[in-house]
């Protein structure tokens, strides 16, 4: 009986060793990789429409599995069941991923945001500027970028948020909310930025914002997880939206009407949301006036603290992570090995 047992033992730990990661392939490679994605017309949309990932990955024989997350919340809640390899978002959310200790790294700016994101008042209202926004209720999605933009708004004008009512809705429902018309105004994204416009006017919007001093990114993370294990594949996912990038810069209209094609938008809105967000090359995001380098780490280290500290405030994060802890979150690294 007790050989019996032993030989068992032995069988299960030698299956444990074969199979230890069931998404593991025969190459050493994972067997797919799992992509969260927000509905916006970036470099991402762009390089999923034109085969880009399936060029740096499926060749390998991994396949490319595309999730979307209407938010970074349900992203990140993704991540911490490790049910997601990359994401995007904003990066708001990432600050929050860093304070409650998610697996992750931030790997890459999708782009500055600009006219795709605004505050948007009921056409029929009086409201025409940011004081005759008081006493009434604003929705926006809280701890993102619409919501940071929108408090900085509130603070260039003298304002807190004790002077509004400021509600915590997700995207789709503040589309029904606002259709209800049970909201005065909302901070909020595409594609519900662009439904909403249709019944209100358009305040201010993350481009002026940018104009004032006040700027806001989507970025990529990856679970660390993942990039521990497979650093030359995150490298590759690079190449594949530096890809996306180049031909938008190089071809813009065939980049927009990849994005249009692949999100199911009109062309000519997606340029207008295009054209009015700033993408960044490779050798832009190491900057200094973005990313930086391993050695050297740019201007957006400090406007994730600052924006660190705004969240804190809002007690949407318990603490502010330590520039130490910043530099190590924000990964540059791949970038720079992407460029070799």
């Amino acid at each position: 009986m007790k050989k019996n047992i032993g030989i068992l033992l032995v069988l299960i730990l030698v299956l444990s060793a074969c199979g230890g990661n069931s998404n593991e392939g025969k190459n050493g490679l994972p067997k797919k990789i799992t992509v969260g994605t927000i509905r916006v017309p970036n470099d991402k949309s762009v390089a999923m429409q034109k085969g880009f990932f399936t060029e740096y990955f499926e060749d390998k024989g991994i396949e490319v599995e595309f999730l979307f997350f209407d938010s970074g919340t349900a992203a990140n809640v993704a991540f911490a069941s490790g049910d997601l390899d990359f994401a995007g978002m904003g990066y708001t959310n990432a600050v929050v991923a860093l304070s409650k200790d998610i697996n992750v790294e931030l790997i890459w700016i999708h782009e500055v945001l600009g006219a795709n994101e605004a505050l948007v008042v009921q056409n029929d209202s009086k409201i025409n500027s940011a004081q005759d926004l008081k006493g009434k209720k604003i929705a926006t999605p809280f701890s993102s970028t619409s919501h940071y933009s929108l408090m900085k708004y509130l603070e260039k004008n003298d304002m807190t948020s004790r002077d509004v009512t400021l509600l915590d809705m997700n995207t789709q429902d503040i589309f029904a909310a606002w259709s209800r018309g049970d909201l005065d105004a909302t901070y909020t994204w595409e594609p519900t930025l662009s439904k909403i416009k249709e019944s209100g006017r358009v305040i201010v919007d993350s481009e002026q914002m940018s104009k004032d001093g006040v700027s806001t990114v989507n970025i990529e993370l990856v679970n660390k997880a993942f990039s521990s294990k497979y650093p030359e594949l995150v490298e590759d996912y690079i190449r594949a939206l530096s890809k996306a990038v180049d031909l938008y810069k190089n071809s813009p209209d065939e980049a927009i009407q990849a994005a249009s094609d692949y999100l199911k938008f009109d062309k000519d809105e997606v340029k207008s949301q295009m054209q009015g967000t700033i993408w960044l090359t490779r050798e832009e995001e190491l900057s200094s006036e973005y990313l930086g380098t391993e050695k050297t780490p740019g201007a957006f280290h400090n406007t994730f603290y600052e924006t660190a500290e705004f969240l804190l405030e809002e007690r949407k994060i318990d603490k502010v992570p330590t520039m130490e802890e910043i530099n190590g979150f924000i990964n540059s690294k791949y970038i720079e090995d992407s460029l070799n």
